[in-house]
């Protein structure tokens, strides 16, 4: 029986140190996982592979739309604060991603673009906020320019937002062959109700007729099924997505 334990702590260990791998994580979580198969597991799970899941982040999202319906402008002010004492480069990320949500494109660009001159540069995470403070700024050939060698050396980071970034930036600088490739890659291996409403405006916006009508039958039947909450939190999606429908 201890042997079937063990052999159990280093498989978890293994499919970790395979996610580590996939995902561009430092290589001294190897040793960790190794060396340490149930402790290091455990650590492994709680600071690398649990913020970046899914589940984390849809936890993270709700928490940050109710605060931001109390008040609305509290995550800048809380960033700016911390990144005056000190200026840290995390701080700064942080700031750079408040400014973001808070609709302060330009100042999110110019915070993420120095992130991207310091320690972080080479970090994922920094690597996709800035591209989408580029979209969301109107400079979608700069997202390209960082994501698309993202994708190439780390493709299990977050490969849904990754894919969703960049075909809104291809359809934005006119790649549209590769915009509807793109959401429809991500609709294939996800199925979200993101990626799927996103195909629909893409597809409604260039004609296409028969993958508009499939996708907005997928997302009507989802959203029968939803909660008030789920429905609330896509609420601004579901706004873009109807007013399309109704445009002649």
């Amino acid at each position: 029986m201890p042997f079937i334990g063990l052999g159990l702590h280093f498989f978890i260990a293994l499919l970790f140190a395979i996610h580590a791998l996939r995902t561009g994580r430092q290589m001294y979580w190897l040793l960790i996982l190794f060396s340490f198969p149930l402790l290091g597991s455990l650590v492994y799970f709680v600071v690398e592979y649990l913020p970046s899941s899914r589940l984390e982040r849809r936890g993270r999202i709700a928490a940050r739309a109710i605060q931001k319906n109390l008040d609305p402008g509290r995550d800048v002010r809380d960033a700016q604060r911390e990144f005056d004492l000190p200026p840290t480069a995390h701080n700064q990320m942080r700031l750079a991603g408040a400014l973001l949500a808070a609709g302060q494109t330009a100042q999110a660009v110019e915070q993420y673009e120095a992130c991207l001159r310091g320690p972080f540069a080479g970090d994922a995470e920094v690597i996709l906020g800035a591209a989408r403070a580029h979209v969301a700024n109107g400079q979608p050939a700069n997202a390209i320019g960082l994501l698309e060698p993202l994708q190439e050396k780390q493709p299990g980071f977050r490969p849904d937002d990754v894919g969703l970034v960049l075909a809104g930036a291809y359809a934005a600088v006119g790649r549209q062959d590769q915009a509807g490739a793109k959401y429809e890659s991500v609709v294939e291996r996800f199925g979200g109700i993101e990626a799927r409403a996103e195909l629909a405006l893409w597809a409604l916006a260039n004609g296409q007729d028969a993958l508009a009508q499939r996708e907005l039958k997928e997302i009507e039947h989802a959203r029968r099924h939803m909660t008030a909450h789920t429905r609330s939190l896509h609420q601004a999606l579901f706004k873009r997505l109807d007013a399309a429908v109704q445009r002649p």
